[in-house]
């Protein structure tokens, strides 16, 4: 891969981690003043949209692996944080914008046992909430440097954020895709992991 590749990509990056934390300032405060002017299913749409771009986040770093001589996908990896942020900034902002509507009603629906119940699923979407939130803080140097060692085992959250989500999906919101998702990360993260093992590479902690 050539300098202007990877400085395109870099690039990439550097716009989706403004677009991010553009949509933090402007999401939440769409959603709870101004929410009458929302199409009803652009929600929905913006659902999708952060499963997609998790999904990019979790398939491509297993594919790299897989892949190994294709230095072109190696390149993408890169991506994966500025795509992994994008995503949980927008699940943030409709937290964000719940709080902003009403603070006590929801911190109080928040922290109900019916919120983290397992009837109906109904536990899939806080768990996806907090993964998303703890992921979106520790995206970054400052946190990197403060956790040490133990930022890597954080950011494992992807992992709960990215199935929490597909199975909300898929399962109380019956979006047949996002089961689709879940199976092709899970066959291409169980390869990945086989074919290191196959290789003799360690796989790192």
């Amino acid at each position: 891969m050539n300098k202007a590749c990877f400085s395109f990509i870099a690039q990439v990056q550097e716009s989706f981690l403004a677009l991010s934390l553009a949509l933090l300032v402007l999401l939440p405060i769409s959603f709870a003043y101004f929410s009458e002017s929302i199409p009803s299913d652009f929600t929905g749409f913006l659902y999708q949209v952060s499963l997609t771009a998790v999904f990019l986040v979790m398939l491509v770093r297993p594919l790299a692996d897989i892949f190994s001589q294709a230095t072109w996908l190696r390149s993408l990896v890169i991506l994966r944080k500025g795509f992994g942020v994008f995503s949980a900034a927008i699940i943030v902002s409709f937290m964000l914008a719940k709080f902003m509507i009403d603070p006590a009603a929801y911190l109080t629906a928040f922290f109900s046992v019916e919120h983290w119940s397992l009837s109906g699923y109904q536990i899939l979407a806080p768990l996806g909430d907090v993964s998303a939130l703890i992921l979106l803080i520790t995206s970054n140097r400052f946190s990197k440097r403060v956790l040490g060692t133990n930022w890597k085992r954080v950011q494992k959250l992807a992992y709960v954020y990215f199935y929490a989500g597909a199975l909300y999906e898929y399962l109380v919101l019956n979006q047949t895709f996002a089961l689709v998702f879940a199976i092709i990360v899970a066959i291409v993260t169980v390869t990945a992991f086989l074919m290191k093992r196959l290789r003799g590479v360690a796989i790192p902690a």
